[in-house]
């Protein structure tokens, strides 16, 4: 009898382990019908964006970039599972890429849907699923 309650604590454990490790497997993102085609966006629908001088696993939007483009932040903790994946910042936060492209917000698009950073500067460009 103590096997068995000890073997289903075990396995009720081992499954309560495994989804709460599913639930930071991706960020909250959904793919977006926009006006310029499919992009892909916050679980608000909020459109994120791809900065042309990045590198892959790269940030280098910074001080008034970062004002403009706020980085798509992921919580510490969290665990990126492929094509999703987390990028350590040079002031220690964390921010979600993807195809090791980091991802970022654009300040005026203040609606779901809208895509008014894409090609701002000849360097931003709407992430694509």
């Amino acid at each position: 009898m103590t096997f068995r309650l000890f073997a289903s604590l075990a396995t009720g454990a081992a499954a309560l382990v495994l989804s709460a490790g599913a639930a930071f497997a991706a960020p909250d993102v959904q793919t977006l019908e926009t006006d310029i085609g499919e992009g892909i966006a916050d679980s608000e629908g909020m459109v994120l964006y791809t900065f042309a001088n990045d590198e892959p696993g790269v940030s280098n939007c910074y001080e008034q970039c970062a004002v403009n483009w706020p980085p798509f932040f992921a919580e510490e903790g969290a665990m990126a599972e492929e094509p999703y994946s987390i990028v350590e910042r040079t002031d220690g936060t964390l921010i979600w890429a993807k195809d090791g492209w980091p991802l970022y917000y654009w300040i005026n698009d203040t609606e779901p849907g809208m895509t008014s950073g894409d090609g701002v500067g000849g360097n931003w460009d709407v992430a694509r699923p």
